[in-house]
């Protein structure tokens, strides 16, 4: 199908092409993707797809990841340069800086009329709408932060995991001695996501002046006064990201985290029974908050072949087709279907992810929230936990990042 006909495609015209069994010319779709484990591929997935569909093949790039930087880096650098791939795994945290530049498409008709919408629950498709109304996201896989906890110590004190705020500060002061910390606090990149739950479950928002209320400000104070002052997670804490909460707890040096169901498997192996999952805390009157940690495709308005990308990515966001992508990813499926019956990760691990779900957020839609996740949250956390500003400035420093 030449770009200028399918551009003049409508309402169920449209649908009626994307429900053709083959596309009218052979066409290759480019598709950026990331696994950290060199050993998983898609591969299996994009015989099944081309088998399926004759005229379509798939030219997938594993990006390395990099934390996200890497990855990120060099899309919009190709974005930039007009060499983009067709479709590509996208963040939330990203989709207005993407909307800014103009480079997505919207999906809302090829949505309408996909059969597999339906099995993708609308917690989730109201996490990644974009923010003019419109879906440039297709949902692919997800995991939600929740607290990771020592069974066999919280055992020892005779606590419940905790609930609330208070029972997390009780607990945390309960399990910290010697060379043992209460919880493991991550500070360097990507630590907002372990430091919403406490702030922004407790008053703080995005909204202009949001972050520097009296609530707000005492919110991070307490949070960041975990480690100054009640001296609960270990001394690195200033340093600590990803791979040092996740060894430290393994190690036995901590006994609560914040984490999310990729890990599971990995910390079953060191601990066994002794871990377990549960919600992250809530303040009582409140609603609660924890990150939605995403990954969608999108399509690039650069394409020339959009209904073929979107037959793609369509595919593997439904039923067993999603289960399959998503033991290569070890994350959780979007779709009800496979999600009920996964066996991936252990049913603890599971719950906690589901029970989270209804009060799952994502970072506001701006096209400052990029640099915030990126640089900008951790190097003021950091700087408040070495004693160089104070948990006030901290917040002052985030609210003129998004407000000036």
């Amino acid at each position: 199908m030449q770009r200028r006909t399918f551009m003049k495609l409508a309402g169920t015209a449209a649908a009626v092409a994307l429900a053709s069994p083959a596309i009218a010319k052979d066409v290759t779709v480019r598709w950026w993707y990331h696994l950290d484990d060199p050993r998983k591929s898609p591969s299996d997935l994009i015989k099944k797809f081309e088998a399926a569909n004759p005229g379509i093949k798939i030219e997938a790039e594993n990006i390395p990841w990099g934390g996200g930087g890497d990855y990120y880096n060099r899309l919009f650098a190709a974005l930039a340069a007009g060499t983009a791939p067709d479709c590509a795994i996208l963040k939330v945290n990203n989709q207005s800086q993407l909307m800014k530049m103009g480079v997505l498409a919207p999906m809302d008709e090829y949505l309408n009329d996909w059969a597999g919408r339906s099995d993708i629950p609308d917690d989730i498709w109201r996490l990644v709408v974009g923010a003019d109304g419109q879906q440039y996201y297709l949902p692919l896989h997800y995991v939600i932060l929740y607290l990771y906890y020592r069974v066999d110590r919280f055992a020892e004190v005779g606590l419940e995991p905790p609930k609330t705020f208070d029972d997390f500060t009780n607990a945390a002061q309960e399990l910290t001695g010697g060379d043992r910390y209460g919880f493991g606090m991550r500070s360097a990149a990507g630590g907002y996501d372990n430091w919403g739950p406490f702030v922004l479950g407790d008053g703080a928002s995005f909204e202009k002046g949001g972050l520097i209320t009296e609530e707000a400000l005492a919110a991070n104070r307490r949070y960041v006064n975990l480690a100054l002052e009640k001296k609960v997670v270990p001394p690195s804490a200033a340093a600590d990201g990803f791979r040092q909460i996740i060894d430290g707890f393994k190690a036995g040096r901590t006994s609560m985290i914040i984490n999310h169901l990729t890990t599971a498997n990995e910390i079953v192996e060191s601990l066994g029974d002794n871990v377990s999952a549960v919600p992250v805390p809530r303040q009582p009157g409140r609603d609660g908050w924890t990150v939605y940690g995403d990954e969608s495709n999108g399509i690039f308005r650069t394409s020339a072949n959009k209904e073929a990308a979107f037959k793609w990515i369509a595919f593997l966001s439904e039923g067993e087709n999603n289960a399959d992508w998503c033991r290569q990813s070890s994350q959780f499926p979007v779709v009800s279907s496979a999600a009920d019956n996964w066996n991936l990760h252990g049913r603890r691990f599971v719950d906690a992810s589901v029970q989270s779900l209804p009060f799952a957020q994502v970072l506001p839609r701006s096209t400052k929230t990029a640099d915030f996740t990126r640089t900008v949250w951790q190097a003021n956390m950091q700087r408040a936990l070495l004693g160089q500003i104070s948990p006030d400035d901290m917040m002052r420093n985030y609210e003129a990042h998004f407000h000036g």
